[in-house]
């Protein structure tokens, strides 16, 4: 075997010692490197050694052995009279006809400061996504909540109890409550403040996507992976906060693999066989009955109990009409900001949007307003200036006794719910104050919702 000089030149410039030998276990070839290793080791000049066996220099070498097996022995740590260092061997074959091996010394130094080096480029990342973080992750806090309404005022206590754990948290709620705004709160109220934010809607993937997104993947795990894998959310989340919204979307399969990882806080990657330790808290939204889910068997059951450790239930803005005028100057001042004049809302239009079933929630009325905004050049909104279907008189002259009566009642338990709030216990007091059965109450709720 024969090495040309610009192969010498090569190895020459390498800090890793290199040592080639032939089928015999003669030496071949050793670089600089190793060369000034072996005369530290040996305490003699070295000069001519290629041609001489190794083991005559170095007994206990093991490059020898790839010859007799034909593979590689990988990762081995080595300790000699003054030095550290680790070591990769290989056969050397040419047109399938194994000809010699080669082995790669990294001493300890190197190895050290490839550490350090590492350990920088780490550091600057954890730096770089905390500013992203600030940026464009959890910018809202507990201030930005706005809470009035006995039933808001509760969660919101609620929620900055639970933020000061370290437990997984489910929020549950209609769309268009804000659960990402308290998730956000909670994270930016935790230990994990200084960590990133992640949010990713379970429903806007399908199950191998999803998979792929949130544990990451090794190279050639599929058809199309990337070049040296992915990390996945869980891992790029370190630290921080991991927010699955629409959970309730999940594929059973996932859920199964998302039930370990918040067990065990480890993640195996799409195609790998490695567990990798995570530190992440998950904060878990959905705008679906997941009980009902579980009794369907569309959610597993034991997923859900390791969930709600804390459920925290967002109400609705229909039963937080208390809420409504502060929300409103809330909205308006940021389209103050956004459109460089002032608005205000009339008494009239206050108690047009009081009276709204707000089927959007907190999302549409944020519409409404900037509908109304764009639209009323002297910056004073009232009633005439607010969308004709929240303006428009509901006709009574067509409805029955029984839905006039459906009607009123409604009004009425909601009214209370503001008061007593909307817990569970808040809802056994307002049954009882009316001196009807807790079901009754869910039925009347739901009767006349439009």
């Amino acid at each position: 075997m024969d090495l040309n000089a610009g192969a010498r030149a090569a190895f020459d410039a390498m800090r890793e010692g290199i040592t080639i030998i032939d089928t015999e276990g003669r030496l071949v070839f050793c670089n600089r490197a190793y060369l000034e290793f072996l005369r530290k080791e040996l305490g003699e000049p070295l000069d001519h050694i290629e041609g001489k066996y190794l083991r005559d220099l170095r007994p206990g070498a093991r490059l020898p052995e790839v010859l007799k097996e034909g593979k590689p022995i990988l990762h081995i740590t080595r300790q000699e009279i003054k030095d550290f260092y680790f070591v990769n061997l290989y056969p050397i074959y040419e047109d399938g006809i194994l000809t010699g091996g080669l082995s790669v010394v990294t001493f300890l130094e190197d190895a050290y400061q490839a550490k350090e080096e590492l350990e920088a480029v780490e550091a600057r990342s954890q730096q770089l996504l905390r500013r992203i973080n600030k940026a464009n992750g959890a910018r809202y806090t507990f201030d930005d909540i706005t809470a009035v309404s006995p039933a808001t005022l509760q969660v919101k206590e609620l929620a900055q109890k639970v933020a000061a754990t370290d437990a997984t948290v489910l929020l549950e709620s209609e769309s268009g409550t804000g659960k990402e705004l308290y998730a956000q709160a909670i994270h930016n109220a935790s230990d994990r403040r200084d960590g990133v934010f992640v949010a990713i809607n379970c429903a806007s993937f399908n199950a191998n996507i999803l998979e792929s997104e949130l544990f990451g993947y090794v190279e050639g795990a599929f058809t199309g992976a990337k070049r040296g894998g992915k990390i996945g959310l869980f891992e790029a989340a370190a630290g921080g906060t991991l927010f699955l919204d629409e959970i309730s979307e999940m594929d059973l399969g996932l859920q199964a693999k998302l039930l370990r990882a918040l067990q065990e806080h480890t993640i195996r990657p799409v195609g790998s066989i490695k567990e990798v330790d995570v530190d992440v808290r998950v904060i878990a939204a959905c705008n679906a009955d997941l009980q009902a889910y579980v009794a369907d068997g569309k959610f597993r059951k034991d997923l859900y109990y390791r969930l709600s450790t804390f459920l925290i239930h967002v109400p609705p803005l229909r039963e937080r009409p208390g809420d409504i005028p502060a929300l409103a100057r809330s909205i308006l001042e940021d389209f103050s900001h956004k459109l460089h004049r002032p608005f205000t809302l009339t008494e009239d239009a206050v108690s047009c949007l009081q009276a709204h079933n707000w089927p959007g929630n907190v999302r549409e009325l944020r519409n409404v307003l900037e509908f109304s905004a764009y639209l009323t050049p002297s910056g004073v909104i009232d009633r005439e200036a607010l969308p004709n279907d929240l303006t428009r008189i509901r006709e009574t002259a067509g409805l029955t006794l029984a839905q006039r009566t459906s009607a009123f009642e409604r009004r009425v338990i909601l009214n209370l719910l503001e008061r007593n709030g909307s817990s569970l216990e808040g809802k056994k007091k307002t049954a009882a104050q009316l001196g009807i059965s807790l079901a009754s109450l869910y039925n009347k709720l739901s009767a006349n919702r439009s």
